[in-house]
This record gives structure tokens, C-alpha cells and sequence, in this order.
């Protein structure tokens, strides 16, 4: 295997993409070549990458070809239309949009939990949803102690899940709001800005969003079990960045309190953060800008002997999305699974 990489980032000038740019160099990912792809719109535009200017060009099949990889965070659409190209031109496409996350081809890998799986891609790798990710890397450790039979989860969503339009409309809503005006909303249906509302990703006929339902599935898929019982509720609050997640879980015995902080404590990807006495617990600003998830006010759930509640932070442009597709990279990378015979039917 080579000792550098050809890489191309789809949807560079977007939140996640300017994330997954700054990780590439924050990491030192191995780059031969660095190609920055994203609509014609942001065709020209000039991004700095270890001291260079680069140019933003404009997506095409022929911009794929002698790529080994491709950091895709351009949308599902857009994955779709694209990932033919890519993977006949023999690259491994990381995608970070919902396009190909429940193919059975498809591998859907958090490092942390599944790592393995990454072995079995046919040219694609799915990055899951980011609550997803961040519920998984908490709740893993804990899953390979005894087994969940159970999760009720709760999401604080914060407008970075949105993308960098929806934050800075946040912004723009917040001053309107101060100033007596009547606040924009183009990203969102609704005013966030002081305000909250159940995610507004389309509802299927249970009523469970679509937000929620990648919760469901994607967990299963991940954990590897099939009829894991996940029920979510998903909500956007005026944060800017990193979502919250309050968790109840049941186990099939009970699970104490001090052994659930301890495997917290201990495993990769999270860090215990929990002060009693101060009633400080992880918060949003605290989670932005850092790789590990945050985890804490672990304590025994009162309605059932065998349950658990815990609270977490974690960056959802971060771990949620750019720093778990550059994981995934340096994985295959480093264990050598980035080619494959066989290509997946796209």
C-alpha cells in the first residue's frame, strides 16, 4: 500500500466539509493529492490546506479518476449521483449523507463499536447519523458488559446539524428577535432562537420522524442486533453547535452504577465528566470543538431495577460527521482494506 493517498473532499465549502478539511490537516492524513469538490456555485472559490490555496472545483466523474479516496459530504442527492462514478473509477467513497446507510452492502461503521465492518465494503462506506454516532460511542462499552435490551433516547439538537446556513441563521433569528423584528426562517419552518421543536424531518405513519427512525435502524445495524428495542425523540434547540442526548436504558439485570462509570471512564471515544457537587454535567459548549463524546450524570434509573439513565454532549460536525469519516479512513488505511475486487451496485 502506498504511503500517501490521493483524496477528494465532495462538498468542501459546506460546515462539514471545512470540518473535514481541518481534520485531514490536523490529523496529518497521509495526502498524495488533495481535490476540493463542491457545486458550480463554489466552483473557484480559493481554501487554504497546510499553508497552500487550493481551488474548489466543480464535481464531475472526471475529477474522481486516479482517486483512492473520497470524503463525501455533499448531501444524499448528490451521493447518489455521484457514487457510480466514484467507485468505477476505484475509489472508496465515505460517505456522510443517509444514501447508503441501510444497504446490506453497505457497511455502516463507527470505529469505536464496529470496526471490523469496514472490511467488507464493495466501494462505499457509510458515515451514520450523527446522534447516532454519538448515542453508540456512549453506549458501547456498556452494550459489551451486559447487553442493552432497551433504549429511550431524547435529543438535543443543536442548528450545526443543519449546516453553517442554519447556524448563522440562528444568529440572525437572535438578533431580530431582540430587536422586535420578525425573525428569518429559511433553514428551519420555525423560529429557532429561543425557542425548540420536534425535528422536522418528514413523520412516517407511526409518527416518528425520519430523524428518529435513523436512530432505530442505524443503531441496530451498528450494535448488530436486529430486534434492539430503540425508541427517540428528536428535537432542535437554539444551540449552535454539538447536540445532547439524555438516555434511559434497560439492561437484563441489574447494571450498578459505579461499574457503568468505570467502563465510561476507561473507553476510547468518550470521557467521563461528571461533578456531583458543583451539579456540573456536560454541556454543548463544553462538547464543541473536542473529538470525545461526553458522558455523565450516570445514575440508576428509579422505575427499574435494571435500568440506567446517563446524559451526553458530543460535536456533531465533529464527531458527529467529519472526525468519525476520517476515522473511518485512517482505518482502512492502516489495515490495509481500502481496495476491494468487487464493486457495489449503485
Amino acid at each position: 500500500m502506498p504511503d500517501a493517498y490521493n483524496v477528494a473532499l465532495m462538498g468542501a465549502t459546506g460546515a462539514v466539509g471545512t470540518e473535514l478539511l481541518a481534520l485531514l490537516e490536523e490529523r496529518n492524513f497521509p495526502i498524495k493529492s488533495l481535490k476540493l469538490l463542491a457545486s458550480p456555485r463554489s466552483a473557484g472559490k480559493q481554501v487554504s490546506f497546510k499553508g497552500k490555496s487550493l481551488t474548489v472545483e466543480e464535481t464531475s466523474a472526471e475529477a474522481f479518476k486516479g482517486v483512492d479516496i473520497v470524503l463525501a459530504s455533499a448531501g444524499g442527492s448528490t451521493s447518489k449521483q455521484w457514487a457510480k462514478a466514484i467507485v468505477d473509477a476505484g475509489a472508496l467513497m465515505i460517505d456522510n449523507s443517509s444514501a447508503f446507510r441501510m444497504e446490506a452492502s453497505v457497511p455502516l461503521v463507527v470505529p469505536e463499536v464496529n470496526p471490523d465492518d469496514a472490511k467488507d465494503h464493495s466501494g462505499i462506506i457509510a458515515n451514520p447519523n450523527c446522534t447516532t454516532i454519538l448515542m453508540s460511542v456512549a453506549l458501547w462499552p456498556l452494550h459489551q458488559i451486559q447487553p442493552i435490551r432497551r433504549v429511550v433516547v431524547a435529543t438535543y439538537q443543536s442548528a450545526s446539524g443543519a449546516g453553517a446556513r442554519a447556524m448563522e441563521e440562528v444568529k440572525q433569528q437572535a438578533r431580530a428577535i431582540l430587536d422586535g423584528k420578525t425573525p428569518p426562517t429559511e433553514s428551519f419552518p420555525y423560529p429557532l432562537a429561543f425557542n425548540l421543536f420536534p425535528h422536522n424531518s418528514p413523520l412516517n405513519e407511526q409518527g416518528y420522524c425520519e430523524e428518529e427512525m435513523k436512530m432505530v435502524n442505524e443503531t441496530r445495524k451498528i450494535f448488530g442486533v436486529s430486534d434492539l428495542r430503540v425508541s427517540a425523540t428528536c428535537i432542535r434547540v437554539p444551540v449552535l453547535r454539538a447536540h445532547s442526548e439524555a438516555v434511559n436504558l434497560e439492561f437484563w439485570q441489574p447494571f450498578s452504577v459505579a461499574e457503568a462509570r468505570e467502563a465510561i471512564a476507561q473507553a476510547k471515544g468518550v470521557t467521563l465528566k461528571e461533578d456531583w457537587e458543583a451539579n456540573y454535567f456536560p454541556m454543548p459548549i463544553d462538547a464543541s470543538g473536542e473529538d470525545d463524546v461526553l458522558v455523565g450524570r450516570i445514575r440508576q434509573d428509579l422505575s427499574h431495577p435494571n435500568g440506567l439513565e446517563l446524559w451526553l454532549c458530543g460535536d456533531q460536525i465533529r464527531k458527529g460527521a467529519a472526525l468519525n469519516a476520517i476515522q473511518i479512513a485512517e482505518l482502512v488505511v492502516a489495515k490495509q482494506w481500502l481496495k476491494q475486487p468487487t464493486a457495489v451496485s449503485v
